[in-house]
């Protein structure tokens, strides 16, 4: 419950944050537009979030008949989540990463990179789509795409209001003057990312924990960051470079900190996330999940082949 109230205090303050430029930048009356923009934004998001990041990705639909046991071992995940089967999808980008997607449970989509499936192992796999499932069973997704939606505009609100040199929407000069105009510009949307990264990082912690739970064993998930955080040095993946607003969507941060990325990461360390991962383990490692809880006992990907598109 903390995590949830955490969340819900972060996410006001967004709001207060964006109304707050609004009303320095326009007055009362900027107040309320910039209050019915981010309505307006947060409603086209709710509705259209998952179409546009999983296009924006390049994102393929996966049927049963093309990966048969990966389709079962989600569908079996997604059992022992209380969720329906969310839309299966792949990503054809060598560096292994994944994420969920979605306005709530019903309609909802997973999606793996392809370079995740060649290189983990069954359990590794399982932990990871419990990861993501966790995401969907706490709304998280609908969450983190109000969140970057939210800091986006409020970063064109800021440039918005540098633009017309400081006067409110009724011709009166701007309480900040232009050089408060400037440091909104470059406070607020600083400010916008710094509650972004807070909230991303909070809910990372409480789908660690739960992925755990749906899949059975903590040491599959944390084998799977270690191997995500691993195998990611190196390979680039462009389509996240060109589109940072959605790193925090992924179960580990996609990109390479060629920029300023590495100082404003959306993602707690991997090794925390670990450590706490361990902390839940039992002291004997159980068997490979029963076939009754989803997980069969092969390959999800078939036999003989490393995926089931290649």
């Amino acid at each position: 419950m903390a995590g949830y109230l955490r969340t819900a205090i972060l996410l006001a303050g967004l709001t207060a944050l964006f109304i707050a430029i609004g009303y320095a930048l326009g007055g009362q009356q900027g107040m309320v537009i910039a209050f019915l923009f981010a309505c307006g934004t947060n409603l086209w998001a709710w509705w259209n979030s998952d179409r546009v990041v999983l296009s924006m990705h390049n994102a393929q639909p996966i049927t049963p008949q093309e990966a048969p046991r990966l389709y079962r071992l989600v569908e079996g995940l997604a059992r022992n989540a209380g969720l329906p089967m969310p839309a299966l999808y792949v990503i054809h980008e060598d560096q292994p990463n994944a994420f969920a997607t979605g306005r709530n449970p019903q309609n909802a989509a997973v999606a793996l990179n392809t370079g995740l499936l060649d290189l983990m192992s069954e359990e590794e796999v399982a932990g990871v789509v419990a990861h993501e499932l966790a995401h969907i069973k706490h709304r998280d997704t609908l969450i983190m795409t109000i969140t970057a939606t939210l800091a986006g505009a409020i970063g064109m609100l800021a440039q918005f209001g540098f633009l017309f040199g400081g006067r409110t929407q009724d011709g009166r000069q701007n309480p900040f003057g232009p050089i408060g105009a400037l440091l909104l510009v470059i406070v607020g949307p600083l400010a916008a990312m710094l509650v972004q990264m807070a909230i991303s990082r909070s809910r990372e912690y409480e789908a660690d924990r739960m992925g755990a739970e749906i899949c059975g064993d903590p040491r599959w998930l944390a084998s799977g960051l270690q191997k995500l955080e691993h195998y990611k040095q190196g390979r680039i993946n462009h389509t996240a470079e060109a589109h940072p607003a959605s790193a925090h969507m992924f179960i580990v941060n996609p990109l390479s900190g060629m920029r300023m990325d590495s100082l404003f990461t959306t993602h707690p360390r991997t090794e925390e996330r670990v450590r706490r991962l361990l902390a839940m383990a039992p002291p004997a490692p159980p068997r490979i999940a029963r076939r009754g809880a989803g997980a069969p006992a092969a390959s999800p990907w078939g036999s003989g082949q490393r995926n089931p598109w290649g």
